[in-house]
């Protein structure tokens, strides 16, 4: 059934066995259907997995597939990080392979981590009747971004291929499609299809750069491509599916719903080397549709996975806590999310009817907690200490703290999940409190810039006939309101020129000088640089929070926090 194309035996790998291109006639059908298993693996439930697998095979058979496939590191879930070291991951993985054993009449190709003397391995394996028939190891290992393959995994070197049905199938993992040479040298050893295996986390627009990569590798090598991607929020990030079969040509035969499980189908014909074409494609999503499916799918796969039974958020009357309040239902339901409006003597009446308003409109718990107590207790205690110091930001972040303290009590008491509502571009610069509005588990806005956060409230607000983000939310100056007509551009520049700085030097990782290049005035942008790095020591206490862009906080971008680096060089 499959051959390694490796000049060198793989001794590790024996059933592999040689392909017959001339003998294809004798094994010839007229098609073969390709089962695309988008569904979400949970990381570290190896047993639950395996059986779901099970159930998605015997499925896909009852519909006639061929082949099934399931994504990358499928077994283990992905990203499954250290979980990669511990001493009974062999034997686990072996056990649960062992329980697809008996599906017969269908070949599955399942990503997993395989464990021998010769290393650990990024691995496909393919089952059929009972048998292994063969595996294959990735061989670009990412160490980029969010992904740090190499240090866990080795390489693999071997191309692997295997016949079907009067086709010959060459196996591929993420990665290795990205990169000229694996597809190429498939092609150079015979492949009449390309199957890959992925786990691509998403960002802004990455489907479409998906697309782009796909038809330059299949229209270089005139290869057809079957390209299977997860889907589902683990940790920070989420997987959005978008699993495609791709011609020869480059062009779409065939594409999965964006964030969904899905299982799709797909015939390609032997003789004339072309899949079948679906009869309606899904919908293309927007930009800000794509980023606000991803937030929600994010915030509702942890607090899901992660057991709690709700969540809190802390309603202010601003645009964030209410895009964020809007995303929590979405996620999780309404009957879930609990909304505290907690004023001082500097909230607004405004944000008091506001944040009511849109607590109504979404049918949510509200309960209005004022702080005036706990804010003048925590000063009377600390009055001797300040010995009559003048006021400062000291007093304003006391409130912050106080309402901090209450959102954690209420986590405490009642065992639900508190998410901030704290955005990139705060983040960013350091406008926030530690142990205050960035006391929580889960920040739904933190990978996204201010800017960004009108446009996906106008977005949500025209999903509704009735807006659920009152109107004045979105149109009236933000201000946290920790003194007396306090504005956020007291502090801060415009939001958009902010947001234009902040992505040259974090998404796209220019300098000082570049930056001023693109028209921003040096002063402002030496300014703002500075803030940003001083920020580091808070974004390394902050909540998680979902990955949307291309250069998110945490894992992706890690910086000393004590350093002497100059920002003009």
């Amino acid at each position: 059934m499959s051959k390694d194309t490796a000049k060198d035996t793989d001794t590790d790998n024996p059933n592999l066995t040689a392909s017959n291109k001339g003998n294809q006639a004798s094994k010839s059908q007229d098609s073969v259907t390709f089962a695309l298993a988008q569904s979400h693996f949970l990381v570290g439930d190896i047993k639950a997995n395996a059986e779901k697998m099970r159930t998605l095979a015997l499925q896909a058979r009852e519909q006639g597939a061929d082949v099934i496939i399931f994504p990358e590191l499928a077994l283990l879930g992905y990203p499954p990080q250290d979980l990669l070291l511990r001493p009974s991951l062999s034997g686990r993985i072996k056990s649960a392979l062992s329980t697809l054993s008996d599906i017969d009449d269908i070949v599955m190709i399942v990503g997993y981590p395989h464990v021998d003397h010769h290393g650990t391995f990024n691995s496909a394996a393919i089952l059929h009747n009972g048998h292994q028939k063969g595996f294959y190891h990735k061989q670009i290992l990412p160490n980029y971004g969010v992904f740090d393959e190499r240090r866990y995994f080795d390489k693999g070197r071997n191309q692997v291929l295997f016949d079907y049905k009067g086709i010959t199938i060459g196996l591929l993992i993420c990665e290795d499609l990205w990169e000229k040479g694996p597809i190429a040298e498939l092609k150079k050893q015979g492949a009449d299809l390309i199957v890959s295996l992925n786990a691509s986390p998403f960002e802004i627009e990455k489907q479409d750069t998906r697309k782009t990569m796909l038809a330059k590798r299949s229209r270089e090598n005139n290869l057809p491509i079957v390209y299977l991607n997860a889907v589902g929020g683990q940790d920070d990030l989420v997987f959005d599916g978008g699993s495609m079969a791709i011609q020869a040509d480059g062009s779409v035969a065939h594409e999965a719903s964006r964030f969904m499980n899905q299982l799709l189908l797909a015939s390609f014909d032997v003789k004339t080397a072309k899949f079948d074409t679906q009869a309606k494609a899904p919908l293309s999503l927007s930009r800000e549709s794509e980023m606000y499916q991803a937030l929600v799918v994010g915030l509702r796969d942890y607090v899901n996975l992660s057991g709690f039974t709700g969540i809190i958020v802390g309603l202010s009357g601003g645009i964030d806590s209410a895009l964020t309040l809007c995303i929590a239902v979405d996620a999780l339901g309404a009957d879930k999310v609990y909304a505290v409006m907690m004023p001082y003597e500097y909230t607004s009446q405004i944000s008091l009817e506001d944040a009511q308003a849109q607590a109504r409109r979404l049918n949510v718990s509200y309960t209005v907690c004022p702080i005036f107590d706990a804010v003048e207790g925590i000063r009377h205690t600390l009055a001797p200490l300040f010995n009559k110091s003048p006021a400062d930001t000291t007093e304003e972040n006391i409130q912050a703290r106080a309402r901090g303290v209450v959102l954690m009590a209420l986590s405490n008491k009642f065992g639900h999940l508190v998410i901030t509502t704290g955005n990139k571009s705060e983040l960013a610069v350091g406008y926030s409190t530690l142990y205050g509005d960035m006391a929580g588990g889960f920040d739904v806005l933190k990978d996204v810039y201010k800017s960004q956060v009108y446009k996906l409230a106008s977005y949500r607000n025209r999903l509704e006939d009735t807006p659920v983000i009152p109107e004045r939310v979105i149109t009236r100056p933000p201000s946290a309101e920790l003194r007396p007509d306090q504005k956020d551009q007291d502090s801060l520049p415009d939001y958009d020129v902010l947001d234009g700085i902040l992505m040259s030097y974090i998404d796209e990782d220019m300098g000082y000088q570049d930056i001023i290049n693109k028209g921003f005035d040096a002063d402002l942008v030496a300014k703002v640089i500075q803030m940003v790095d001083n920020s580091e020591y808070k974004r390394s206490q902050a909540p998680i929070g979902t990955k949307i862009s291309h250069k998110a906080f945490g894992r992706e971008r890690r910086y000393p926090l004590v350093n002497k680096w100059s920002i003009k060089g």
